[in-house]
């Protein structure tokens, strides 16, 4: 068993100005991802979207983000409190995102976008998919440093105890799981396929099947929401949000896949 090194969660405390890890992990991850972009841009990689272009998406991309994920939380894990509680909504220091919810709002911010350039949509997504897994890897990073997310009970030589848990029991350090699939791994194969001239939409396809695929893997080594528990089929609730994103990335390259053969 390996020892979870105790993280303070904040970075620099400048009186009562606390600089959280968690938020420069984010802030991190949005800065890579526009540096990954402009190198694109630059090394003439894409000739739809130009630098501008590159950081007016990153801008409104970071409101889809936290306005999806918050949403995403309170409408797929707890609808019935937020009904009750609707003020809470507001109350994002108190914690409650979810990625499939970011994901939908990012979607959107590039639907509008495709629309006022007058681009195909999948011209923006599939510039845009290759840059995002490392953006997820300094995520879960973050959930590291913070012990959180933290993965299931188990006897594996690398189990952590995570003191919040509460328990004292070794588990999966499933955070640094998400890290190395859908972080690194996703972002080298997405950054191989997309080097070279694909048909539209097969590079979203490819990123909506390794998301999906990488993090209905590992939420079987993660612990799950203790308000939810697992669902129908023993799977649990980003299990089940996963799959269709799967059963979609599937479909968009094989149909791409057709129409290019043609």
């Amino acid at each position: 068993m390996l020892e979870y090194p105790k993280f303070d969660p904040i970075a620099l405390q400048i009186g009562p100005l606390a600089i959280h890890w968690y938020g420069l992990m984010y802030l991190a991850g949005f800065a890579l991802v526009y540096l990954l972009g402009r190198r694109r841009i630059t090394s003439g990689h894409t000739t739809s979207l130009n630098v501008k272009d590159l950081e007016d998406l990153i801008f409104y991309s970071v409101l889809g983000v936290v306005l999806g994920g918050r949403l995403g939380y309170v409408l797929f894990y707890k609808p019935a409190y937020y009904l009750a509680n609707p003020l809470e909504v507001l109350y994002l220091w108190q914690g409650g995102m979810s990625f499939h919810g970011g994901l939908i709002g990012v979607i959107l911010v590039m639907l509008l976008f495709a629309r006022k350039k007058r681009l195909p949509f999948f011209a923006v997504s599939d510039f845009i998919a290759p840059l995002i897994p490392l953006g997820l890897g300094f995520g879960r990073l973050g959930n590291f440093i913070n012990g959180e997310l933290w993965g299931r009970p188990t006897d594996v030589p690398w189990a952590m105890v995570f003191p919040d848990s509460g328990d004292g029991l070794p588990r999966h350090p499933s955070q640094l799981y998400e890290l190395g699939l859908e972080g690194i791994v996703l972002f080298v194969l997405l950054w191989w396929f997309s080097s070279k001239p694909r048909p539209l939409g097969q590079v979203s396809g490819l990123f909506l099947m390794g998301y999906g695929t990488f993090r209905f893997l590992v939420e079987f080594t993660r612990e799950p929401d203790n308000f939810l528990g697992l669902l129908a089929g023993g799977l649990s609730m980003g299990q089940w949000l996963s799959l269709p994103m799967v059963a979609l990335g599937a479909i968009m390259f094989s149909l791409t896949a057709k129409r290019s053969s043609r």
